[in-house]
C-alpha cells in the first residue's frame, strides 16, 4: 500500500531540453535550454568584447604626463589671460647651471600686493626670442601679472606679453 505524494512532479514534465517545474496540477517549463546558455562561443565572445572595450577605453582616456616645460607654458598662458597687473622692479638676471648641459636663465623681481612684498623668479630660458635680457637692468621698473587668489604666483614675461620696460621712464 503506497501513500500518494501530493506535490510530486510527473515524469512527463521533465524534459531533455531543460529544467521544468510543477506548481500544483499545472506544470510549466520555466528554464531555457542548458546548451544555449552555456554555449562556449557566446561566453568567449562576451569576454573578448568586454576586454576590447575596457582596453580601448583605457588607451583613449588615459592622459600622458605633461613635461615641466608644458606645465610652465600653461601657467604663463593662464596668468597672461586672467592675471592682475601691478608695478614691480627687476632685481637681477642670473644664469644658473641646469642639467649639466645647459644653463637656466632666471629673472628675479620684486613687487607689492596689498601691503605685502613678494620676491619671485621666473625661468625665461625658453622665452629668449621674446625679450632682450641685456636690457633688463638692475632696478628697472617692470609690470608683474599675478594671480589675485595666490599673489605669489606671478610672471613678468609670457609668450604674448612682456612686463619689461625699455627705460625707467617709459613703458
Amino acid at each position: 500500500m503506497g501513500v500518494p505524494v501530493r506535490n510530486a512532479v510527473p515524469s512527463s514534465v521533465i524534459q531533455d531540453s531543460g529544467l521544468c517545474c510543477s506548481i500544483g496540477k499545472l506544470s510549466r517549463c520555466a528554464a531555457v535550454s542548458f546548451r544555449s546558455v552555456m554555449n562556449p562561443f557566446r561566453i568567449y565572445s562576451l569576454i573578448l568584447g568586454g576586454a576590447a572595450i575596457a582596453s580601448s577605453a583605457y588607451f583613449l582616456l588615459r592622459r600622458k604626463p605633461k613635461s615641466a616645460e608644458e606645465l610652465e607654458r600653461k601657467r604663463r598662458e593662464w596668468l597672461d589671460s586672467v592675471g592682475r597687473i601691478t608695478d614691480g622692479t627687476v632685481i637681477d638676471v642670473q644664469e644658473l647651471p641646469f642639467d649639466g648641459q645647459r644653463t637656466s636663465t632666471m629673472l628675479i623681481y620684486q613687487y607689492d600686493v596689498a601691503g605685502v612684498s613678494y620676491e619671485a623668479s621666473q625661468d625665461v630660458s625658453h622665452l629668449g626670442q621674446h625679450i632682450d635680457l641685456h636690457a633688463a637692468q638692475l632696478g628697472l621698473p617692470a609690470s608683474v601679472k599675478y594671480d589675485s587668489h595666490n599673489p605669489g604666483n606671478s610672471i613678468v614675461i609670457a609668450e604674448g606679453w612682456s612686463g619689461l620696460r625699455t627705460s625707467a621712464y617709459g613703458s
